[in-house]
């Protein structure tokens, strides 16, 4: 214990040449550790979530219902290179930078997809479910 407390502070802990060599593997081990678990905790994750977002903005087109980053909730009427245009209402339409896009809602046709596919899987639960009782009875 007293050796380790030695080594972060910088003091020889015996004295001798080799083991001002160990101290010094030895203090760069927690450095290095702190610094992994940084990577694989904090920046990798930032990092593949910001790509996602990249390619949802890059993805924009014209009908998709989307959620501003102030909670603005519509459905996009032009794409332009830097902007979009959004109709909020009947008759309003604000322009909004694509980085002020926080997501996509499902718009309704890939709502049914989903609910249609759902109701496939059910029916094919079920029927399998029936199949097995019936081997059972027999």
């Amino acid at each position: 214990m007293n050796s380790w407390l030695f080594s972060l502070l910088g003091a020889p802990a015996g004295g001798g040449g080799d083991a001002s060599a160990g101290s010094l593997v030895s203090t760069l081990i927690p450095f290095i550790l702190i610094i992994g678990i940084f990577y694989f905790l904090i920046i990798r994750p930032q990092n593949k979530k910001q790509k996602e977002t990249q390619n949802m903005l890059k993805a924009l087109k014209k009908g998709d219902k989307i959620v501003t980053i102030g909670g603005i909730h519509g459905t996009i009427q032009s794409v332009k290179e830097s902007s979009v245009i959004v109709r909020v209402d009947d008759n309003t339409k604000l322009e909004f930078s694509r980085s002020a896009i926080s997501g996509v809602e499902n718009s309704a046709k890939e709502e049914k997809a989903e609910k249609s596919d759902d109701k496939k899987t059910e029916n094919l639960l079920a029927d399998k479910g029936n199949d097995a009782g019936d081997e059972a009875k027999n």
